[in-house]
């Protein structure tokens, strides 16, 4: 498995192509709520495993921190730690450059996930595209 920053159109696609999966076809986000104005601000992260795609991640820095978005791994890769290694390439990007507060807004299901990386919720639960969350945070 490897994470690299998203360096052209392909990579991108395969990495909306792991979102859609995803968020569109299993949580049943709205692929217009999904793909949002942001798209263009955001550095993009995906991961291969024998060259197909099977997890995806963005970052943007937002009010002075570092917001992780949009992390997902396909079914047939959930449980391998692909999603620790996706959360461990974008902190550190995130400390390259030197950005030390990370916030993420967390399905409500992931949060015992964003735990165990040393995130904690610092809000109440609030729905986004009709699927519960907490906002979360770190310093690294």
């Amino acid at each position: 498995m490897t994470v690299k920053i998203v360096e052209n159109q392909k990579e991108r696609e395969d990495a909306y192509s792991v979102r859609k999966t995803v968020f569109v076809e299993e949580q049943a986000v709205p692929l217009e709520e999904e793909i949002d104005a942001y798209e263009d601000d955001a550095e993009h992260f995906i991961m291969y495993n024998e060259g197909s795609p099977i997890a995806a991640g963005r970052f943007r820095f937002v009010d002075g921190y570092g917001k992780v978005e949009r992390i997902c791994v396909l079914k047939v890769a959930r449980k391998t730690g692909a999603g620790k290694a996706m959360m461990n390439a974008i902190e550190s990007y995130a400390l390259k450059k030197d950005i030390h507060k990370l916030k993420l807004n967390a399905q409500t299901h992931a949060i015992p996930f964003y735990a165990g990386l040393g995130y904690e919720v610092v809000s109440e639960e609030f729905m986004d595209a009709g699927i519960p969350h907490k906002t979360m945070l770190k310093e690294i």
